[in-house]
């Protein structure tokens, strides 16, 4: 039998209790530099009476930004996220200060324990990974569906940054016969679509402890956080709607408000200088209004700075963008990349047209293309349409309206206001990604025309 174990919570924790340890430690060295050895008792007093609300600091952004989360990671990924919760960290620990009244902790101090304390951390962190990957090691998968839902999933996960999964296996019919006969040779099934024997492949699974990964449709999304209920001697599921609970609507509204006014204040000067450069560049007003959907399929302007030219689609109509479209202006290019093109949303969440966070808004005309390829569409609609989002942390430019609805719905199903702050964290992290270069066609194209890899076994 299966026996599951690898790097499990426990591990984490203590991996978490490691880098508090690191972090004082480089703090307290920092300290040690700065003054030859020779610390000042005043100096360093401030630091003890500051510290619990560092080290809770340090513990909640890491959590945040998926630093234990190791599955999905890459090594690069530790240095960009490991220099951008210290680089947060060097301000909080300044407001903590200043707000605490511990004036005496020396600015001096911070900048080389963000030198010391990034280079620690780093450290520790490549030798956990190293750890996590000889323990876990690589995952062998068997993906099982038809022909073109194997390709896709062979698709993405060997377009995967972290090799942790590899499909070694592709059943493409005979299922229960296939799976039942070659379970053995790989740690996880993965069915990549609702097939006639998947209970008897989830049986066969469970008796023999092996993992299952399931793709999500509507029929494996609607399960997600159900209520249970008990009237005599009789449990029940009871399905969860897709949507927010109208108390926690409020509370997310009121969060929206306050901060999406705080933002605007704070970002304000970008806000100008980026005016400038619009209209210094190219031909056309600064800001670009256009119709879009939001709650309750309502219609709305959205406020973007405008980066394609003033008559982007005078020839063309409605046309979706792409990663590399070449109707973005030279400065639109950098303002995208950045998101900068996206701070005028700010006005919208103040009006209540849309959240910080929640789907992505459509136009109307791609909503209705949209709603007669697939007939769930209409449910990203149960919430207000967001700047950021779920889709947009965890998907890629490049993913069809297919995925980032799954992403979408799925964000509905699990809201909570720590959901929220996650995905803002995270929209600070993928500023620093590299995004697929490709557009959506020619992902599609790749993965219909490319064959299934010759190191991957067919069973039919």
């Amino acid at each position: 039998m299966h026996k599951s174990g690898g790097f499990d919570r426990t591990k984490k924790i203590i991996s978490g209790l490691i880098d508090i340890g690191i972090y004082h430690y480089a703090i307290y060295l920092s300290f040690w530099l700065r003054y030859d050895g020779m610390i000042p008792f005043f100096n360093y007093y401030a630091y003890e009476e500051a510290r619990i609300y560092i080290m809770l600091a340090f513990t909640l952004f890491n959590i945040l930004f998926g630093m234990y989360i190791l599955y999905n990671k890459s090594r690069i990924d530790f240095v960009y996220l490991t220099v951008l919760v210290q680089f947060i960290m060097t301000l909080a620990i300044m407001v903590f200060t200043f707000y605490g009244r511990w004036f005496t902790f020396p600015r001096s101090v911070l900048g080389i324990s963000f030198i010391i304390s990034t280079i620690l951390l780093l450290i520790w962190r490549f030798i956990v990974f190293k750890i996590y990957e000889k323990v876990d090691g690589t995952k062998k998968v068997m993906v099982v569906g038809s022909v073109e839902a194997c390709k896709k999933a062979i698709y993405n996960f060997g377009n995967a940054k972290n090799k942790r999964h590899t499909i070694t296996i592709a059943v493409t019919d005979n299922f229960y016969e296939n799976v039942k006969n070659n379970m053995n040779q790989v740690d996880i099934v993965y069915l990549s679509e609702n097939l006639k024997d998947k209970i008897k492949i989830y049986d066969l699974m469970i008796r023999e402890d092996k993992k299952i990964f399931l793709q999500t449709s509507f029929e494996n999304m609607v399960m997600v956080n159900p209520n249970i209920m008990n009237i005599e001697d009789e449990s029940l599921i009871e399905v969860s709607n897709f949507r927010i609970s109208p108390e926690n609507d409020l509370i997310k509204r009121l969060i929206d408000f306050v901060v999406a006014l705080l933002m605007i204040i704070v970002t304000s000067p970008i806000m100008i200088v980026t005016a400038v450069l619009v209209k210094a560049t190219s031909k056309g007003p600064v800001f670009y209004k256009q119709i879009r959907i939001t709650k309750n399929q309502k219609e709305f302007g959205i406020l973007k700075f405008r980066t394609m030219g003033a008559t982007a689609e005078k020839d063309s109509g409605p046309v979706l963008a792409t990663s590399n479209d070449t109707r973005v202006t030279p400065i639109g290019k950098h303002l995208r990349s950045l998101r900068i093109d996206e701070l005028p949303q700010l006005f919208n969440v103040l009006l209540g047209d849309m959240s910080l966070v929640g789907p992505r808004p459509e136009r109307p005309f791609f909503v209705d293309q949209f709603k007669e390829l697939n007939p769930y569409y209409y449910l990203r609609h149960n919430v207000r349409a967001g700047i950021t989002g779920y889709a947009q942390v965890y998907g890629k430019y490049a993913t069809d309206f297919n995925s980032k609805l799954n992403f979408d719905l799925l964000y509905i199903k699990k809201y909570s206001l720590v959901l929220d702050i996650k995905i803002m964290v995270q929209t600070i992290k993928i500023l620093f990604d590299k995004v697929s270069s490709k557009g959506v066609e020619d992902e599609e194209m790749d993965i219909k025309l490319k064959p299934i890899p010759d190191t991957i076994t067919i069973l039919e």
